[in-house]
């Protein structure tokens, strides 16, 4: 499928910017890993959304809240793109190598419960 291939190449970069200590890239690609992930999911049901919060909301609303996911991954998503968000608008927010590593393995656990979850359809 497109769309985890896109979020498998999204994951891989923000591990390479990690390598590199480049953390507020690596937070930006991390985060788009995920959220190419979950795209991934509503693309089954045909449903996409121009604004990434309206795909999220529908995600958690849907996928979350019914228990398809587990309510961690939703909060999870949600510090995401609160980091993805500072990473690439706050000019005075400095990434810490910690938050990416976090922000990585976020990004691998979804990508991995996504798979599991596209498996079983």
């Amino acid at each position: 499928m497109y769309r985890l291939k896109v979020c498998q190449e999204d994951l891989e970069v923000a591990k390479d910017n990690f390598s590199k200590n480049y953390f507020r890239a690596a937070n930006n690609r991390a985060y788009y890993s995920i959220y190419h992930a979950i795209t991934a999911v509503l693309a089954m049901e045909g449903k996409a959304f121009k604004r990434h919060k309206d795909t999220l909301a529908y995600f958690n609303k849907e996928y979350v809240k019914n228990g398809i996911f587990p309510r961690e991954l939703g909060h999870q998503i949600s510090v995401a793109e609160e980091v993805r968000h500072a990473s690439d608008y706050d000019e005075f927010y400095i990434a810490s190598k910690e938050e990416c590593e976090r922000q990585i393995k976020c990004a691998g656990t979804i990508l991995e419960a996504v798979r599991k979850y596209l498996q079983t359809k």
